[in-house]
């Protein structure tokens, strides 16, 4: 399979967390829905980076390993970007952090996926809820039209330290930009910050049960004016589906429209 794409530019975010950017080359990636997820992949024989671990599960030679990422970039880039965690006993990861600027790629030839706006009235409210790098479908959402909508916008983001906060600078500027748009980054691990941290350290769940988005906006979220997307670690999407059915949220679906909108990494 031709590797199709070539890497413009890499941004180590922190030690496990890297941005990778990707050209077309000969092609032209077709137009998507910010939120929609596209297969990245690499042969088996790629080299992996020098922090990798034991492979768990080595792939097959002459395989090429191939996984779904969410796309983080504006649907009119001419790049795509990709915001992605090191699994260091993985296949595909430790491949794509040995990536430099010039090596190839290869992407899908189309994105998919439900979790995006288009379906939202542009007046109704939403609420995006992330950990790790569930933030890069939202920044893809926030970089393509969602801030020209007229209902209100809160980003909740969690990570276990504050430099695993990728995007937080950009996020920190839109909030200052934008009066309908708020960001509320927390961390688990605060013992760990050289320099201390200010912030919250609650899980997401603790920081929607405390009442931030009512004590934010200044009026309860409720599923007639909002919707709310997850993003992220499985435990904490699941932890959030259970308190927001006990407020009659309704998980969205393609049969059912409901507020939840969900994607588990």
């Amino acid at each position: 399979m031709e590797l199709n794409c070539i890497v413009t530019q890499t941004v180590q975010v922190s030690p496990i967390m890297k941005i990778i950017r990707v050209k077309t080359d000969g092609w032209q990636f077709p137009s998507f829905e910010a939120g929609q997820f596209v297969g990245l992949g690499l042969p088996s024989e790629a080299p992996r980076c020098k922090e990798a671990t034991k492979e768990h599960n080595p792939p097959q030679p002459d395989k090429m390993i191939k996984r779904a990422y969410s796309i983080a970039s504006s649907s009119s880039d001419q790049v795509v970007e990709f915001y992605i965690t090191l699994v260091h006993s993985g296949q595909l990861t430790p491949r794509i952090f040995a990536l430099n600027i010039g090596d190839r790629i290869w992407m899908g030839k189309k994105a998919v996926g439900m979790f995006t706006l288009d379906q939202i009235d542009p007046e109704e409210n939403v609420i995006m809820m992330a950990t790790g790098t569930g933030v890069a479908p939202y920044m893809s959402m926030l970089r393509t039209n969602a801030l020209k909508r007229k209902g209100k916008m809160l980003v909740i983001q969690g990570a276990a330290n504050s430099w695993d906060l990728g995007y937080s600078s950009e996020l920190k500027l839109l909030a200052s930009m934008f009066a309908d748009f708020n960001y509320y980054p927390t961390i688990t691990e605060p013992d760990n910050e050289p320099a201390g941290w200010e912030g919250d350290t609650r899980f997401i769940q603790d920081i929607w049960i405390s009442g931030l988005a009512q004590r934010t906006w200044g009026f309860k979220p409720t599923p007639k004016n909002t919707h709310i997307f997850l993003c992220g670690n499985p435990k904490m999407v699941s932890g959030m589906k259970g308190l927001l059915a006990k407020e009659g949220f309704n998980e969205h679906s393609k049969r059912v429209f409901g507020q939840i909108h969900a994607e588990e990494f």
